[in-house]
């Protein structure tokens, strides 16, 4: 994220060519630093709940230098390529693949199979052409689905969703969600895991000063969730895309009851600030996190590493935010950007970001040892993998 790295190749190659990295993770000059394929053994053993350790974790840094609210959220989803080609794709009960599918068709139409030219041609002018997710699979990627890029291309895709403080600019939870997955679908649910999440960092049980209100776009607008988010007294701030073709007066009570309170918070003052609010932050956040960030065409595969990957960026997003609020720069390059002549500054900006990072490597590892001392060591030790200390030389951690 800071330094436009893509993948873990590249993260493992930048590890072992810088001298700064080097001194950070303890290795000598002439020491080998960890293979990119150590980094993908490590994401394996270390399960999600370590990683949204380490995301609450920085939650309660920027919690306690005043950088989250937690009170009005906001939420958004985009699209990401994912690791895996249509070509590939193979029918879910026939197990018979698409080009095979296609020469089939176009033999029966008249059309010489081995000329690769026509048959593509056909394909892609044929009647009835449609490709659904019930009958196709990427074997290499099953998680993957087939959808429409930000450029409007059809391809195999997954669907990020950030949920940011709309006060501070903070995310308070990312995830990557199946590509043909709705907007609304289990919306509620969702926002309730994010306002415990909210509760435990903000340390307020009663869930009193936390998740208030609720703002997104029309795609985010359905009767039943926004019902049950009210329900939870829960302010939402969401559009009723069909609110012209809708007549209120011939709903029922309560769904009457719920389109009028909508209706009259996406009109109020404070709604249509919010609603500028949510452009402005979640936005920036996915240009940040997926454009800036290298993280539009996905570099590994399944939804639960995507997952990994997005919270670890998201982790790195609200480090950023920190570093702007403490030292004026988000990141080293911003800082060179802002200065001509790079002097003392910067080895005291080089020292901060070292000095914030090395503390919460070091509250992140208090964080795991009470985890695993929570449970049977021999069992924990088998799933749970502990990365080594920067002052550790072992490669099996300490």
């Amino acid at each position: 994220f800071f330094e436009n790295l893509p993948s873990e190749r590249a993260i493992a190659s930048r590890c072992e060519d810088s001298l700064s990295l080097r001194c950070f993770l303890g290795y000598g000059i002439h020491e080998a630093t960890p293979n990119h394929s150590s980094l993908s053994v490590i994401r394996g053993r270390l399960g999600p709940e370590i990683y949204q350790a380490a995301f609450e974790l920085v939650l309660s840094g920027l919690r306690e230098r005043g950088l989250l609210k937690g009170r009005n959220l906001g939420i958004d989803s985009s699209v990401i390529e994912a690791n895996a080609s249509l070509r590939e794709l193979v029918h879910r009960n026939t197990e018979e693949q698409y080009w095979e599918y296609v020469k089939r068709l176009a033999a029966q139409a008249g059309i010489d199979p081995d000329d690769t030219r026509a048959v593509r041609r056909f394909d892609k002018k044929r009647e009835g052409r449609k490709t659904s997710n019930q009958e196709w699979v990427n074997p290499h990627d099953p998680d993957a689905r087939i959808g429409m890029t930000k450029h409007g291309a059809c391809d195999m895709i997954y669907k990020p969703e950030h949920v940011t403080d709309l006060d501070t600019g903070a995310i308070v939870a990312a995830e990557t969600r199946l590509g043909d997955q709705g907007d609304t679908e289990e919306l509620a649910q969702r926002m309730m895991a994010v306002g415990e999440v909210l509760a435990r960092v903000c340390d307020d049980p009663e869930q009193t000063k936390v998740l208030t209100s609720l703002t997104a776009d029309e795609g985010y607008f359905s009767v039943e969730q926004v019902c049950g988010l009210q329900n939870e007294r829960v302010r939402v701030i969401i559009g009723d895309p069909h609110e012209s073709k809708r007549r209120r007066d011939k709903q029922s009570g309560i769904v009457r009851q719920v389109l009028s309170k909508a209706r009259r918070a996406v009109r109020s003052e404070s709604g249509k600030a919010l609603l500028r609010k949510r452009g402005e932050h979640i936005e920036r956040s996915f240009c940040h996190v997926l454009d800036h960030g290298k993280h539009r065409r996905a570099t590994l595969r399944g939804r639960v590493n995507l997952s990994k990957r997005q919270l670890a960026a998201a982790l790195t997003h609200n480090l950023s935010l920190m570093m702007r609020h403490l030292t004026g720069y988000g990141t080293v390059k911003q800082w060179l950007a802002g200065n001509r002549t790079p002097g003392r500054g910067l080895s005291d900006l080089l020292r901060t970001l070292l000095s914030t990072l090395r503390s919460v490597w070091e509250r992140l590892s208090e964080r795991l040892v009470e985890f695993l001392s929570d449970d049977d060591p021999k069992s924990c030790r088998n799933e749970v993998f502990i990365p080594p200390s920067p002052n550790c030389r072992s490669s099996t951690g300490c």
